[in-house]
């Protein structure tokens, strides 16, 4: 077990049960999600990936976009 990971469970294991158990609900929910979008990732096909950007190409020829540089999300 990496460092890190020993440093975060030792904080955890410090905390009341039910924080404990609602630390290790919110940890396991974003694991799970990550886990989710990877999958979805790499099952995105070529055909889907060139029809996303020809959508992203017509938006910016159209001028729905605005430029990242600059803009505070």
């Amino acid at each position: 077990m990496r460092e890190s990971v020993r440093r975060v469970v030792a904080v955890i294991e410090n905390l009341p049960d039910e924080e404990q158990d609602a630390v290790s609900e919110r940890i396991m929910s974003e694991l799970a999600d990550d886990m989710e979008w990877e999958a979805r990732f790499n099952a995105t096909t070529d055909e889907q990936w060139d029809k996303l950007e020809d959508l992203a190409r017509r938006e910016i020829a159209a001028g729905d976009t605005v430029p990242f540089e600059g803009n505070v999300l």
